[in-house]
């Protein structure tokens, strides 16, 4: 049974950071994409980042460009977001999600082409 895990989130002051993790099974992270997603309260869920398969590419929106980083560690079939410089526009329930492809599409993606998500974990930058 494919299953994503997200972990990692919790409370920080701005300027502060967090690392996300996405554990998966029932499928090989390194075969697939994996992109990260956040919606805040009364928004829409937006694209943040993608990774493809074999690390070849990475895509970031523009408003966490430079201060976001995700990355992949095959063995433990788990991928990262290092989250740096957080600003209470972070905050924001965040998952991850895999398409079941290996290419991110050249961009972070739009929700609608990812059919397979985790439960979320909660991220929130306050003073």
């Amino acid at each position: 049974q494919l299953q994503l895990e997200e972990s990692g989130g919790g409370l920080v002051q701005p300027g502060g950071s967090l690392r996300l993790s996405c554990a998966a099974s029932g499928f090989p992270t390194h075969s697939y994409a994996i992109g990260w997603f956040r919606q805040a309260p009364g928004k829409g869920r937006e694209g943040v980042a993608c990774i493809s398969s074999n690390v070849r590419y990475t895509y970031y929106s523009d408003s966490v460009k430079g201060r976001f980083t995700t990355s992949r560690d095959d063995a433990k079939n788990t991928v990262y977001l290092q989250m740096n410089q957080l600003k209470p526009e972070d905050t924001a329930l965040y998952y991850c999600a895999t398409p079941l492809t290996p290419s991110c599409g050249n961009s972070v993606g739009v929700a609608d082409e990812y059919g397979y998500w985790g439960q979320g974990t909660q991220v929130t930058v306050s003073s």
